[in-house]
């Protein structure tokens, strides 16, 4: 069984897929870590994200990067969004991520454009949304939590800044597959989103076997 969940930053949707594999006791992907990477990877050696080169030249990465406590940093975080828009970038990490997808037994992906690209033949499908508002509020908590200095007002800014270059940009650009069902998390806290997109799933798939 494969899930696909996608959303913008900060939607919950990695809370959601971890919870979602745990349940049905499935491996996980968060493909955003593989961008993070390569953004990573681009900073660490001197280049620059906005150079589709830079960019290129650090997809060939180990899978122990994806374990390395920097991809959780704010610069790696925008050097992802940047390198994620460049259509040779996408290209190079496409199979990695639809042979995690294609594993036996299945797998939970969450991203921005899986239930697009990635597993268009999911089984079950994610879009997993709350306002950008709300979205920053979370980023605020998240980024004090561990220490950091930052102003509500900047992560909202960034928060709009993101999803616009993820909604605008040619290659595989952010948006909810048809077949996905629509999950708002403004107003749910973290167990509430997790049952009802255990809910949803699990409409999916009896709603499958009927067919």
């Amino acid at each position: 069984m494969i899930i696909a969940v996608d959303g913008p930053a900060a939607s919950g949707k990695g809370t959601i897929a971890k919870a979602l594999a745990r349940h049905f006791g499935l491996p996980h992907l968060d493909t955003g870590l593989l961008y993070r990477a390569v953004g990573l990877g681009v900073l660490r050696a001197g280049g620059d994200p906005a150079s589709p080169d830079d960019a290129l030249a650090a997809c060939h990465f180990t899978d122990d990067m994806l374990d390395d406590t920097g991809l959780k940093s704010e610069a790696a975080a925008k050097a992802a969004s940047q390198v994620s828009a460049y259509p040779e970038v996408r290209a190079a990490l496409l199979q990695r991520q639809k042979d995690f997808a294609g594993q036996p037994g299945g797998a939970v992906l969450d991203g921005r454009d899986i239930g697009t690209v990635i597993a268009p033949h999911a089984d079950a499908k994610l879009f997993v949304t709350a306002s950008a508002e709300v979205r920053a509020e979370r980023r605020h908590r998240e980024l004090t939590g561990l220490g950091l200095t930052v102003h509500l007002e900047a992560v909202l800014h960034d928060i709009r800044a993101r999803d616009e270059r993820d909604s605008a940009r040619s290659a595989a650009p952010l948006r909810k597959a048809e077949d996905a069902a629509l999950l708002d998390t403004s107003d749910l806290g973290i167990d509430a989103a997790v049952q009802r997109a255990l809910a949803l799933v699990e409409a999916r798939i009896r709603t499958a076997a009927n067919d």
